[in-house]
């Protein structure tokens, strides 16, 4: 069975992406405008290919839907988990995003539970992350006004930073602002505002008013859990968040670094190069660590995001 699964990215432009991706990850890419590095994904708007091993140019839907085994026999009816890269060298529109049942209900996907990691950023980049609405009456009314400067709650961002973005959690990533996303396979986003921008063709992008009201959340505001580190021979690895969806976690080491795997993890490379299980890996690879593996060898100075169900 195969240990690691190396995926081919997959690159989608957007109205306010830029060059930052390739730049600063090195991958060769034409387009300028890429918004979205698809990094690991099964979804079927996004379904990456295996690019090393055995099951090399299987797309990962295929091989998580034939070969269970490599993902602890798991019952899920899709891969759970995407990984991406997101340029914002323009703000992103104010948006919410369904949980579970709203979104089998409504559009037949999973809900979307995300989370972020600041790779870098701006000085003065901020996110929109939360509500000041007390009430959902508050809110509604505070929405049909166009009140945006008022209820949206803006915060100030440094590279390092993580937040935590429940589903029916208001929220937007701004200009200037690199990150690496982890969230559940679900591409369904419900804009909320989109500052009146217009397409190449002179459209406004559509917004969806009334879906979002139906989910943002009002009684419980937008929290981060507190991280955990945790200082182990030749790696620090930090805990950011461990949820029903997903636990999210930075490992860097100095060196080699051993540990057992009772499941199989995604991993993405931030910085450095070394190996895994014997493999060459460096900055702008992103990988899955299938459950035929019993251990971790890494080695190497790397910093990496991992994340698993």
């Amino acid at each position: 069975m195969q240990e690691i699964l190396m995926l081919e990215p997959i690159f989608v432009s957007r109205l306010w992406g830029g060059t930052r991706i390739k730049e600063h990850f090195g991958y060769e890419v034409q387009d300028s405008n890429i918004g979205e590095c698809w990094a690991i994904s099964a979804h079927k708007n996004g379904d990456c290919r295996i690019r090393n091993g055995l099951l090399k140019g299987n797309t990962l839907s295929s091989v998580y839907k034939e070969h269970r085994e490599l993902f602890g026999n798991s019952e899920e009816p899709v891969f759970p988990l995407l990984t991406k890269i997101i340029d914002a060298s323009d703000d992103l529109s104010i948006q919410v995003h369904p949980d579970d049942e709203f979104a089998r209900e409504v559009e037949n996907d999973l809900g979307k539970t995300e989370c972020w990691y600041i790779i870098d950023c701006t000085d003065d980049a901020r996110i929109v992350y939360g509500h000041n609405a007390a009430t959902r009456e508050e809110l509604n009314q505070m929405l049909d006004d166009g009140e945006w400067d008022s209820l949206m709650n803006s915060i100030p961002i440094k590279p390092g930073d993580f937040f935590y973005v429940p589903a029916g959690t208001v929220h937007a990533i701004c200009k200037g602002t690199l990150i690496l996303e982890t969230q559940q396979s679900s591409d369904t986003t419900y804009r909320i505002y989109d500052y009146d921008r217009v397409d190449d063709k002179g459209s406004k992008r559509q917004l969806h008013f009334d879906k979002a009201k139906s989910v943002i959340s009002v009684d419980k505001a937008a929290k981060n859990p507190e991280p955990t580190t945790y200082e182990e021979e030749n790696c620090v690895r930090t805990v950011y968040v461990s949820s029903e969806f997903f636990t999210v976690e930075k490992w860097t080491t100095d060196g080699p670094v051993r540990m057992g795997s009772t499941n199989y993890k995604l991993f993405s490379v931030l910085d450095g190069k070394g190996t895994v299980n014997g493999s060459e890996i460096s900055k702008g690879d992103h990988f899955i660590l299938t459950s035929a593996a019993s251990s971790i060898v890494l080695d190497g100075n790397l910093e990496l995001i991992v994340s698993f169900v």
